[in-house]
């Protein structure tokens, strides 16, 4: 089972961002509590489960042991673990 972080590319309050994903729940909110991420930051979403982090934030996960996937050079990866983020998501 892995915890995945992809590019952080989306710009937001002069930052760049990322998207932290996991195999399971349980995993993805484990890494996001090692990281310091409040539960209350979980983003429960059609678009798939995750967590936001900033690119210094991308650093520390890679570190605690998440895999960096990118848009660029991951394709069928990045597609693979967004249908499972969006399989994860509970209404």
């Amino acid at each position: 089972m892995t915890v995945y972080v992809d590019d952080a590319v989306h710009p937001w309050r002069g930052e760049r961002w990322a998207h932290l994903m996991a195999d399971t729940l349980p995993e993805l909110h484990a890494l996001a509590a090692q990281l310091g991420i409040p539960r209350r930051t979980f983003q429960n979403r059609r678009s798939g489960a995750h967590y936001d982090v900033t690119a210094p934030m991308r650093l520390q996960a890679i570190a605690l042991g998440a895999r960096p996937i990118s848009r660029h050079t991951d394709r069928a990866l990045v597609k693979a673990v967004i249908a499972n983020a969006r399989a994860q998501y509970a209404p």
